[in-house]
């Protein structure tokens, strides 16, 4: 298996153990679960989100792609950093739960696009399928 291969499928693994539990706490959120409290869910994200990173640098690297120079890498990037941001409004910072609910929306949002802008390779993300399906049936 190549570099590149490997840092892909660990980046994709990442990301969905990433997402998967940004939903999930972001649902105990909603339901005032005690399982937020749980300190491996405190720890666990941090873990995973550094390998995360780490891979994307690694895949990056490889592939000779960076941000600010290639636009969908910029793309990402920036999507990651609303991800983020609306993420920790959403979680920890939001004064009531229907803000943190609009936030974690907004979060989960923001990672569909940066999924669609991985998938197209283009920093349009979803929109540039949208222009590919009208200009195919028009």
């Amino acid at each position: 298996m190549t570099t590149y291969l490997l840092l892909k499928h660990l980046h994709i693994t990442f990301v969905v153990i990433s997402v998967t539990g940004f939903f999930l706490r972001g649902v105990w959120m909603l339901t005032d679960s005690p399982m937020l409290n749980r300190l491996w869910v405190r720890v666990v994200p941090h873990v995973n989100d550094t390998l995360l990173l780490a891979a994307a640098i690694g895949l990056s690297i490889v592939l000779q792609q960076y941000p600010f120079v290639h636009g969908w890498v910029t793309a990402k990037v920036l999507g990651l950093l609303a991800y983020i941001g609306f993420g920790m409004f959403a979680l920890r910072r939001g004064r009531s739960k229907a803000v943190r609910a609009g936030f974690w929306l907004a979060s989960l949002a923001s990672f569909a696009y940066i999924v669609t802008v991985a998938l197209t390779k283009d920093p349009r993300g979803f929109l540039a399928w949208l222009q590919a399906l009208s200009a195919a049936g028009g």
